[in-house]
This record gives structure tokens, sequence and C-alpha cells, in this order.
């Protein structure tokens, strides 16, 4: 809790800004989907800031920043909150800088696509405005419909459209970042990049975003298809196919029929008999994905345009979404992320013989590094933190890469290992050490 005093140097400070200081929507803004995770969740239950500042225009981003630094306040930024893992969360209290409103396309060039939108742009919104243009995202999470476009850079890391461009930080997803940085003058920095990299990904903890530059692509209304496979071996080999083939596939997840059949039903869809492959693919794909699954003993069962987006949507069967669909069912499930190696089967097969029926798996195909791999976030229902280890232990022992979905940390839920990049970032843009204080493990404040 905020001294009195200082509360009141603080809210005088903020006079003309719209504030937060108590009651739910404190508590909500507070908060992002942490409760995903049996660990983080009696962790960050009890974290609030002492204020929440909802900003409208990069003026009043230097106007908190400043007054944050000279009060030496910790200073936390969200978007929408759709994080699984408190990347918004003020671990320290002080000020959340909700950045929602923060929401015009500031320029977009349609001869070559490019975009400049401000950090509170939710990305169908940015869909919605770019298709009557020719235009469309790159790359969106399962959350899509409410996602804001800073929250997905400083936040997230792939989703639809991975299979294509690859994850998040891959070079050529981000093209440039507005930041402001947290000293005792705060300045408006113009980020190439190059320079943008050390931001990607890094929580919001070394630097605030008040404008995101990146590419879009062409508009094409991707169709969503059901596939159906007799077991894992054909669906999983099938999947290989299909993403080496010459087609134009946004996303391609599998599900094992146990949880197929406990995802709720998209239209006229009946429940699973088999293993399944979804996919949002290109309608001139459609002839050729439909002759090869036939030939892999599968039938194509379902297709539907996603545009417009109405409805229980496809892609919110897939990535963390199918995480979220089962916890309607049982609120014990969580989950697990790993980049699995590329003996697929008989990594699954190794873990599944340690623990007979289990895990239910959840397998998405994306681009890492130019090649075309299998990421798992197997869900589960939690039986413990040693049980939890275990797997852990186990899927590295196997060759699997976890990327661990219950850590607090930038590092720790990512490659484990510092940035220097993003360390070096912080310690220029927040020398101080107070935004988003606890998430980049490697920065030491001097």
């Amino acid at each position: 809790m905020l001294p009195e005093a200082l509360r009141a140097v603080f809210i005088a400070g903020c006079a003309g800004l719209e504030l937060v200081e108590h009651g739910p929507a404190l508590e909500r803004l507070s908060h992002d989907q942490f409760g995903f995770s049996p660990l983080l969740q009696p962790q960050l239950q009890h974290c609030l800031a002492d204020v929440v500042v909802r900003v409208q225009r990069s003026q009043e981003v230097l106007q908190v920043a400043a007054l944050c630094y000279r009060l030496q306040l910790p200073l936390t930024v969200r978007g929408a909150g759709t994080g699984n893992h408190g990347q918004c969360v003020p671990l320290h209290g002080g000020v959340v800088l909700d950045t929602s409103g923060l929401n015009q396309v500031r320029s977009f060039d349609p001869v070559n696509g490019l975009l400049i939108a401000e950090p509170g742009c939710r990305l169908l919104d940015l869909d919605e405005w770019l298709q009557p243009q020719g235009w469309a995202l790159r790359l969106a999470p399962s959350t899509w419909r409410s996602s804001t476009l800073g929250g997905f850079i400083a936040g997230g890391s792939s989703g639809v459209g991975s299979l294509r461009w690859g994850l998040l930080r891959e070079p050529g997803n981000l093209l440039g970042l507005e930041v402001v940085t947290l000293e005792a003058e705060p300045q408006l920095l113009q980020l190439d990049a190059a320079q943008a990299q050390a931001l990607n990904h890094a929580y919001g903890s070394n630097g605030i975003f008040t404008a995101v530059t990146i590419p879009t692509v062409p508009w094409q209304n991707w169709q969503e298809l059901v596939l159906e496979l007799p077991d894992r071996p054909a669906a999983l080999a099938l999947g290989e196919k299909l993403s080496a083939a010459a087609l134009e596939i946004d996303a391609l997840c599998y599900l094992e029929q146990r949880l197929a059949k406990q995802m709720p039903p998209l239209p006229k869809l009946a429940a699973a008999q088999g293993d399944r492959l979804l996919l949002l693919a290109s309608p001139n794909a459609v002839p050729v994905i439909e002759q090869l699954t036939t030939k892999a003993g599968g039938s194509l069962l379902w297709q539907r345009p996603q545009w417009p987006p109405k409805g229980l949507l496809l892609r919110e069967l897939c990535w963390n979404h199918t995480t979220l669909q089962l916890r309607a069912v049982d609120p014990l499930v969580t989950y697990q992320l790993v980049l699995l190696p590329e003996s697929e089967l008989a990594f699954i097969e190794l873990i599944d013989k340690q623990w007979p029926g289990w895990l239910y798996w959840h397998l998405e195909r994306l681009r890492v590094s130019g090649k075309a791999r299998w990421v798992g976030l197997p869900l589960f229902r939690w039986q413990g933190e040693d049980q939890f280890k275990a797997l852990n232990t186990a899927m590295a022992a196997a060759g699997g890469l976890i990327f661990n979905a219950h850590a607090l940390t930038v590092e720790d839920s990512g490659l484990g290992i510092v940035d220097g990049d993003q360390v070096a970032a912080k310690q220029a843009n927040d020398p101080k050490g107070l935004l988003n204080p606890g998430k980049l493990r490697g920065f030491n404040k001097k």
C-alpha cells in the first residue's frame, strides 16, 4: 500500500487523467489469466496495483512516466490482460498503466502493407479495418477478438500465422516501436526493427509502447477445415506432409480423439471418432488437402469460411483456447508448452508410457528458424508440483525444449537464458528498474 501522502502527490500529478483506485475494477486491471496455472495462482492472486491510470495519448504516458520516476513508483503496463502467466501483474504494487485507450491507427501504406498503430488497438478490430483494403495481420493469438497489439508484442510469442511466419520474435515480424522511457525526463524514442527487437516479448519491462510498426499480408478468406484421421501416426504424418506441400496454410492444430471429443462443437460437426487436424487454409488449397487426407485414410469432415468471424471460431479450439475450453469442463486442468524433438511419436509414446492416460495431446504446427516443427501444449489434470516437475524433467530428457507456462519471468517462461539485449535496453530505458519489476531476471538494478 502506498503511504497516503505519496498517494495524494501521485493523484494530484495525474490531474485530468482517468484513475481507478479501488473495487473490482482495480482487481481486474491488476490481473491477467494466471489462473491457468496452479503454481502462479496462489503467488499472484493477492497482487494489486495501488492505482490504475488509463491513458489515451502519448503525452499522457510521458506525464505518468515522469511522475512515477520522480516518486520512485513501480509502473506496470497492460493491454487487454489475456496473458496466461502474469505478464502484466504488478508484483510490487504501484501503478498499472492501462494503454487500451491508445487505440488509433497512425498510418497505413496500402501499397506495401506497412501498418503503424497504437498498442491498445484490438487485433480483430485491426483486421476488420484492414480487410476492406485487401490486407490482414500476419500473426494473432487465439484471443484474436480481445487481445491488443501492444499486449501481443510484449507478452505473446506465436499463434495463428506462425506456420507461415514463425515466432513473433523472428526478424521481420516487428518493424519498429515508439517507446516512452522511464527516466527523470522521459523520452519518446523511435526504434527501428533492429532496435525494437530487444523490447519484443519483454513484458513491457524495458520500455512503454505508444506505437507499433508491423508488416501486413494480402487478405484472403481462410477456410476453416476439420480433418479426421484413424490414429495419431496418420494424423501427424499428414500434418507434416501438408505443411511441407506447396499449399497456403495459416494454422494447423492436432487434437487427439479424447481431447477433440471434449471441445465445444462447431456448427453441424459430429463428435470426434478419431484424431483430428484443424486447419486454416486458402480456398485453392482445399481440393489438394482433401485428396491427401483421403489417401492417408482420413476424411474432410467440415469446412467453413473464416470471414466474417461470427460465433465459435475454429481458432478458438486451438492454441491456448484449447486449454480454456477444457478448463470449462474441469477447472483443475492445466498445460505445459514444449517444442517436440523431430522424433515426435517416440517422444509422445515415451511420456505416455510413464504416465498412461494422464496427458491429452494437443500440438500446433509452426515454423522455428524457417523449419516446420510441432510444438506441444499437452493438457493434464493437476496432480501437484512434484509430478509437474517430474513431467518437465522427463520431457527435457526425451529431447523436448520446455517453455515453462508456469514461470513469472521472461527468461524462465522462454529459453531459460538471459537475453543481453533485453537487459541492456532496460538499463538504458529504465535505469531505476521501475518498469514491471521482477519480470526480467537478467536485470540487476545498480
